[in-house]
């Protein structure tokens, strides 16, 4: 593939997302800032590289000293607990186990997953919504079961893993510049 084709397939992918999911993340995550609840982030691989960097986004980037502040968490980001219960419990696990005990109805997950396959943020998103959280999930190929499970799904209509990555940080950045929007409007 050649850059200026592997270029246009991403402008292609990003043209293909479906705006009015991001606008309704970006709505769910400031009426969680506004009720005192959680976002929470979780991906595996480059996708836990994402998460982080949208809860450092949203914690640093979207929050303003004395005015407003998300309150943020990345379950990616544990290494320690991450392999804990990996290995002792399974690695299906890492996410939930991290949220039981912590997540209630005011809280958002954000999952992400290329494939929208992966079994534990899967897991996680199940046991989110089970307690009232509102999910999001993003996703590329079909959406994999990810898009089904959540309630709100952001589908990157591309068949490329590394194209549904890149595309990814490109939403997660949109919603940060819809919600310093809202902040600030």
């Amino acid at each position: 593939m050649t850059l200026q084709v592997y270029r246009d397939e991403v402008v292609k992918a990003i043209n293909g997302v479906d705006l009015a999911y991001i606008e309704q993340a970006a709505v769910a995550m400031d009426c969680a800032r506004c009720l005192g609840g959680w976002v929470y982030t979780c991906g595996n691989g480059g996708s836990a590289a994402t998460a982080s960097h949208l809860a450092g986004d949203l914690s640093k980037g979207c929050s303003v000293v004395d005015k407003v502040q998300f309150k943020t968490h990345c379950l990616s980001d544990n290494i320690p607990t991450l392999t804990a219960v990996a290995n002792d419990v399974r690695y299906r696990s890492v996410f939930v186990n991290q949220l039981r005990h912590r997540i209630g109805t005011a809280d958002v997950v954000v999952a992400i997953s290329g494939s929208g396959n992966s079994p534990n943020v899967l897991y996680a998103v199940g046991y989110a919504s089970s307690v009232g959280a509102v999910t999001i999930g993003l996703s590329g190929f079909d959406g994999g079961m990810l898009a089904k499970a959540v309630d709100i799904p952001i589908v990157v209509p591309c068949n490329n893993m590394e194209q549904v990555e890149d595309v990814h940080m490109v939403i997660c950045h949109m919603m940060k510049v819809r919600l310093l929007e809202m902040i600030n409007a």
